[in-house]
């Protein structure tokens, strides 16, 4: 079962919890966390908790929508995003991984897009999330 190691509902998660969580990884989250607000100054953080199927979330999003969702996990995090198809056909242009790119041609195509998780176990993901995130602030 795939789900967020936060799963008391009474308790939103702290950066404190996160960090023991995380691990080494805290440090990628908080980056990455970071380079979203850089270049979209506006989003709104939240930790969300769908139920307990899932578990807590934490999300980055604009008015509309999610720009993208972190997924703790013991000792690594899952980055989730949903890409209309202009985006996706940016992200199947780029440089990004072909691991990454073959994950979203595969992804279910709902109204909203494609949704694609991809797990943070190693530093050298970190770019292309970067990029993807790029991507998705630009559509």
């Amino acid at each position: 079962m795939d789900k967020s190691i936060f799963e008391d509902k009474t308790i939103i998660p702290s950066d404190d919890d996160l960090k023991q969580a995380l691990g080494e990884k805290y440090d990628w989250w908080k980056n990455l966390r970071e380079f979203v607000l850089g270049h979209y100054p506006t989003a709104r953080e939240e930790w969300n908790y769908p139920g307990e199927k899932y578990g807590w979330s934490f999300r980055i999003k604009d008015k509309k929508r999610a720009i993208l969702y972190f997924l703790p996990r013991d000792g690594f995090f899952k980055i989730a995003f949903v890409f209309g198809q202009k985006a996706t056909d940016q992200i199947m242009a780029s440089n990004i991984s072909e691991s990454i790119k073959k994950d979203l041609n595969e992804a279910r195509v709902y109204a909203e897009g494609r949704g694609i998780r991809i797990d943070v176990k190693e530093q050298g993901i970190i770019t292309d999330l970067q990029n993807m995130v790029l991507i998705k602030l630009a559509n």
